[in-house]
């Protein structure tokens, strides 16, 4: 009873968020910024997020395979859209759908469940100290041009430094031959984890020794894959009829990124919040800030939706296997 009262309460300040902001924005001016895209521009968008979803596949994917399991490129898509559809809808800062992750890789492709575990964490490791590591730069960043006022000052950047340090310490700690995560599994008394996690992050320190550059590939791939996420919605702005400079860019994509730490399912309030206050101190069209968190949402909504039904039809076929 208490898990149904906490998930209607998060759901129901998500809604009362939304409703506050949408309220305050003027819906006939949103629509008119929406129906200013042309086709091409939403072909161009499509191709550029096809992009990012291939440069966030192929990290996981390449760990995968510096860890000596090859798999089909094109079944992994479909596991880490399931894996958001779960994240997404899920009421916290992006995260639910990593078991999903390994249960899939596991079930449908044979790969020892210490395997996919190690994976799937130095794929969430290397994600988090990117998005995390730009996050801290664009706050630090806020804070010096002050597009923002003084709505993000120094206690902020500090919250944004900390949130850096635990991905870097833990894969620092691997690379070094530690088990982090294990010794904290141990001290909890959780055995019947100890031994699967004990394994996955000796496994993660092989490849750290053994093929570093798999691990330094995905780096690499996750620096490549921020690049067209910057080039994707700078576009997305720029069809909406709003022109940012690099430094407008960043602080509002930090705005967006500081947005889906909060604890609401997929940011719902808290994203259209952040981009309509945002772009208002900027001094541009608050509608614009609205019609691009839509756009944003839409997107996000049926990519998640696309993973929910890949992820009910690979347990659909498990239920039918004799």
């Amino acid at each position: 009873m208490k898990k149904r009262f906490g998930k209607a309460f998060i759901w129901g300040v998500a809604f009362l968020v939304l409703w506050l902001v949408v309220r305050q924005v003027p819906l006939a001016e949103v629509w008119r910024v929406l129906a200013g895209l042309r086709g091409w521009q939403i072909g161009l968008l499509v191709v550029l997020n096809g992009l990012v979803l291939l440069g966030l596949n192929g990290r996981w994917w390449l760990l995968l395979h510096g860890l000596g399991y090859r798999l089909p490129f094109g079944s992994l898509l479909g596991h880490r859209l399931a894996a958001f559809g779960v994240s997404y809808f899920t009421p916290g800062p992006h995260f639910g759908g990593e078991p999903v992750q390994v249960l899939l890789v596991e079930r449908q492709h044979g790969v020892p469940r210490s395997g996919a575990i190690a994976a799937v964490s130095l794929d969430k490791t290397v994600e988090l100290l990117l998005n995390f590591g730009f996050l801290a730069f664009g706050v630090f960043l806020v804070m010096q041009t002050g597009l923002l006022g003084t709505a993000v000052g120094g206690q902020t950047a500090v919250w944004a430094m900390l949130l850096l340090l635990p991905p870097l310490l833990y894969l620092w700690r691997i690379w070094r031959g530690g088990q982090p995560i294990t010794r904290l599994l141990r001290t909890v008394k959780l055995g019947r984890w100890e031994t699967a996690v004990a394994t996955s992050e000796a496994q993660m320190h092989l490849l750290c020794q053994q093929n570093p550059g798999a691990l330094l590939g995905a780096i690499g791939i996750s620096a490549l894959t921020w690049v067209l996420m910057i080039i994707e919605f700078y576009a997305m702005a720029s069809f909406l009829g709003v022109s940012l400079s690099l430094m407008q860019l960043i602080a509002l994509l930090t705005a967006m990124r500081v947005a889906y730490l909060l604890p609401l399912p997929g940011g719902l309030g808290s994203l259209e919040a952040s981009q309509v206050w945002a772009l208002g101190l900027m001094g541009f069209n608050p509608a614009v800030g609205l019609g691009l968190s839509l756009l944003i949402r839409l997107r996000d909504v049926l990519l998640g939706l696309l993973g929910l039904w890949w992820l009910g039809q690979r347990l659909r076929v498990a239920w039918e296997r004799p």
